[in-house]
């Protein structure tokens, strides 16, 4: 009996072990396979004589079903790129300040109240998040300028307002983590607790908090429907105005948005339906590049 048991012991050990392995191996896998199917839609037109990087790349030009079709995606990509980096520099601030407020100055009370508040915002449905920007936010930016309402500025602020949820979460979370003697020994040396929070928790926690950024940022580059009815899905180029950096004001169009709103359009295997899975392409790329480049931060900075 004891031999059956033990052998029965190490059977159900190698089989769970046998399952996270293969779970590992797997997530490596569908991500690999994810891009190869789309690549693989988009092949054709990319090894095609009609078809050109470097206009996809720098043409301004996005027509695809002319003839002869233009397949230049430079202002989508400026789009997505101003969309990104606005909600960011929007979101950073206020989630960091959130995450250290709930972590260090809440009282236990508000601060279970104010988790499940976030919760429930990382809950609600991008489409909601779409119709708040679309008939909400946009009458705000009315007021501003913009011709329509739909901009720019408005959908950078429902994608960080979107983003928010995580960056906070993980963010309280790599705060908490830090070891509370670090805290005892900073207030024993009689520093204020806003110098603790400063010279003590953010250096210690500036993994995770590095981490958090990154993660909304993929949550801002990847969100479709949201963005693609708060910003006007308008062809524009931000960068070519008389702002003197970035129009926000100005309708744009992102790539999610523009995939999204034309598949349903185009022929399946034509040209069109090709070149919006070179985007996809395109999309997965940067995100790889980004994702690489936190990897290579992270560690960095986990050396020094």
């Amino acid at each position: 009996m004891q031999l059956q048991r033990s052998k029965w012991k190490a059977f159900s050990e190698g089989l769970i072990e046998w399952t996270i392995r293969v779970s590992g191996i797997s997530a490596v896998v569908f991500v690999f396979a994810i891009f190869i199917f789309v690549f693989w839609e988009g092949k054709g037109l990319l090894f095609s004589d009609d078809f050109s990087i470097s206009e996809l790349l720098t043409s301004e030009k996005w027509d695809p079903t002319h003839t002869p079709p233009s397949y230049g995606a430079a202002r989508i990509i400026l789009g997505t790129f101003s969309v990104a980096l606005v909600a960011m520099i929007i979101t950073v601030p206020f989630s960091l300040g959130g995450a250290v407020f709930i972590s260090e100055f809440c009282g236990p009370r508000l601060k279970e109240i104010l988790k499940v508040v976030i919760e429930l915002l990382a809950a609600i449905p991008s489409v909601v998040w779409g119709f708040i920007g679309l008939k909400i936010t946009s009458v705000y930016m009315k007021e501003l300028g913009a011709d329509a309402g739909v901009s720019l500025l408005n959908g950078a602020i429902i994608l960080a307002l979107m983003s928010m949820p995580i960056i906070v979460s993980i963010s309280e979370d790599a705060l908490n983590a830090v070891p509370d003697s670090y805290r005892e020994a900073a207030i024993g040396l009689g520093v204020t607790k806003w110098q603790m929070v400063y010279r003590v928790l953010l250096p210690g926690a500036k993994n995770g908090l590095l981490a958090a950024v990154l993660l909304g940022m993929g949550r801002v580059v990847g969100e479709t429907m949201a963005v693609l009815m708060a910003t006007g899905n308008a062809d524009n180029n931000p960068f070519s105005s008389d702002a003197p950096f970035l129009d926000l004001l100005v309708s744009v169009k992102t790539m999610t948005a523009t995939i999204a709103k034309e598949m349903g359009d185009t022929v399946n295997g034509g040209d069109h339906y090709q070149v919006l899975f070179l985007l996809g392409v395109l999309l997965f790329s940067i995100t790889f590049i980004v994702n690489l480049t936190a990897h290579l931060v992270i560690h960095g900075v986990k050396r020094k």
